[in-house]
């Protein structure tokens, strides 16, 4: 049974999701578990775009800085950590398939709001996409999921564990489950997976660490939702940890992180060892 051929009354899936290294695998994983699962596929942004919006916020120097560590820093760690990479996908155990998928140039374009109307789906799974307008998350009456790499409320948007890890929390180091709301990484949370970064761990590879642990959680989320809807949801469950660790985080402690600078980095690297 292909995803677009799912019985009559099997839950329909949409995942929203942008082209990367792990697509291929979280479609098929997905679609293993949910026969329905249609993949929409958004186009890259311009890195320029991207940079520019984030300098409107930052200013500049940091987002040069960044800039910085992406080309001089991230690229030869993610060359190093190829084969650690490798292994951690290797791990998540799919059937060896091509997946369909339909493309958009925006996950918050005219033609996304067109094709979920089609669709009408149950649940929405959301998976490395730029930030989904209010326009979008309301064209459709079905909840929108997210999984984050990072622990919310205190880690929101990029790098959670990296910057658990450099505040001396690894006991916050981990991802999320969580409701697309309208505002970044602030929906209710549904579940939270936990992880230990090991010495050949880095910046390139914590985000992968994130992927394997936070895939069984966001079936189990979805699976939840599907059963008990928006109203019948308990509190977060958590994986990896005997109690969470995160419970007493509050509202005051939220913030929102994005990527290092190459000199901050650098600062870490040496005070702290972290990669």
């Amino acid at each position: 049974m292909t995803p677009e051929a799912a019985q009559p009354g099997s839950p329909r899936v949409v995942l929203l999701t942008r082209e990367s290294d792990t697509t291929a695998l979280v479609a098929s994983f997905l679609a293993e578990r949910f026969g329905g699962l249609t993949t929409v596929v958004e186009s890259p942004e311009s890195r320029f775009r991207v940079a520019r919006r984030r300098a409107s916020r930052i200013g500049w120097v940091q987002v040069g800085g960044q800039l910085a560590f992406g080309l001089l820093v991230a690229a030869v760690l993610s060359h190093q950590a190829r084969p650690r990479v490798r292994a951690l996908l290797e791990s998540v155990k799919v059937a060896s398939k091509p997946m369909p998928l339909r493309r958009v140039e925006s996950v918050n374009g005219t033609a996304t709001r067109d094709m979920l109307r089609q669709l009408d789906p149950d649940v929405v799974v959301v998976l490395g996409t730029r930030i989904i307008a209010s326009a979008v998350l309301e064209s459709v009456e079905c909840p929108f999921v997210n999984l984050h790499a990072g622990i919310t409320p205190r880690y929101r948007g990029l790098h959670g564990v990296y910057w658990a890890l450099s505040e001396g929390r690894p006991d916050l180091a981990g991802t999320t489950v969580h409701v697309v709301d309208a505002g970044i990484d602030t929906g209710t949370v549904l579940g939270r997976a936990y992880v230990s970064a090991g010495p050949e761990d880095s910046i390139a590879t914590y985000p992968y660490l994130g992927l394997v642990a936070g895939l069984p959680v966001l079936v189990d989320q979805v699976e939840r939702l599907l059963a008990q809807g928006r109203n019948g949801l308990g509190p977060p469950q958590i994986y990896g940890a005997s109690c969470d660790p995160a419970a007493e985080l509050t509202k005051d402690d939220s913030r929102l992180w994005s990527h290092p600078t190459i000199w901050g980095y650098i600062r870490r690297r040496v005070r702290d060892g972290l990669r």
